[in-house]
């Protein structure tokens, strides 16, 4: 795919332009009391009808990196902005059936944390890159059950208005060597890219996919690497955001059954 510079690639996290309406992401990240991680764990998985009345787009658990054990992830994606996440998550509320889950499970929790993200505008602007709504439309879940990750990579940037457009345009035009860098497992997909909105400002998070039914994730995603760092593109822009960034980590997470991304 070719990649064009448009305002809604080079977007800027500085200060937010988001009306109600604009389209948002939400990442939501629960630390649990190791002891009750499977009693969450069961209820959640037993509610997740209820949870699905939201635009979840996927649910999981780290395996290893930054990202605490025992902490639940979800990301939800609402086209209809701010709004749309008020009124849903009011009515969720009001369910008696939710009610009855959260008694079951908020004793679990230690510590519960919600950050807003906007997808950057580069998602919609390469085929290879699906967006999160598209999982929500093309839920997975009955596909449950492989060996499948989500990678999230996480770069802190620095502090500036300019810094997280300039960190779009570098990465747009080096993505497609890395997305068509000869190697690639052919499981690993580039999901979305974040920008932060409320939160710790001036994050981007890449969410990529590895591995399926019949594939390790780990492995899957430990080719491409191996493939990326081939690409020359790839490794020159590399280069240029490092010099943008205070920090860089990334965190394996196993999707949960119900996830709508596997």
């Amino acid at each position: 795919a070719t990649a064009t510079y448009t305002k809604n690639t080079i977007q800027s996290s500085g200060m937010s332009t988001l009306t109600s309406s604009s389209p948002i992401v939400e990442l939501r990240q629960y630390q649990l009391n190791p002891a009750a991680t499977a009693t969450y764990t069961k209820h959640t998985i037993q509610s997740s009808d209820l949870r699905k009345t939201l635009p979840l787009a996927f649910f999981g658990f780290p395996e290893t990196g930054s990202i605490a054990l025992n902490t639940a992830v979800h990301l939800y994606h609402y086209p209809g902005g701010t709004r749309q996440r008020k009124d849903e998550r009011a009515a969720l509320a009001k369910k008696d059936e939710w009610k009855q889950y959260l008694g079951g499970v908020k004793e679990c929790m230690m510590e519960q944390k919600s950050e807003i993200f906007v997808e950057a505008g580069l998602v919609h602007e390469f085929e290879q890159v699906t967006g999160l709504e598209y999982w929500i439309k093309n839920d997975c879940s009955m596909n449950s059950g492989g060996e499948s990750i989500v990678e999230l990579r996480k770069y802190q940037l620095k502090l500036g208005y300019d810094t997280v457009p300039n960190f779009l345009k570098l990465y747009a035009q080096a993505l497609p060597s890395k997305l068509n860098a000869a190697g690639t497992h052919p499981t690993t997909q580039l999901v979305t890219i974040l920008v932060s909105d409320v939160g710790k400002l001036n994050t981007v998070f890449e969410v990529w996919k590895h591995g399926g039914k019949s594939s390790c994730g780990m492995e899957a995603m430990e080719q491409s690497r191996q493939a990326s760092r081939g690409a020359k593109e790839w490794r020159a822009g590399i280069a240029e955001i490092a010099k943008l960034a205070t920090s860089f980590d990334t965190s394996i997470l196993k999707p949960t059954s119900f996830s709508p991304l596997q």
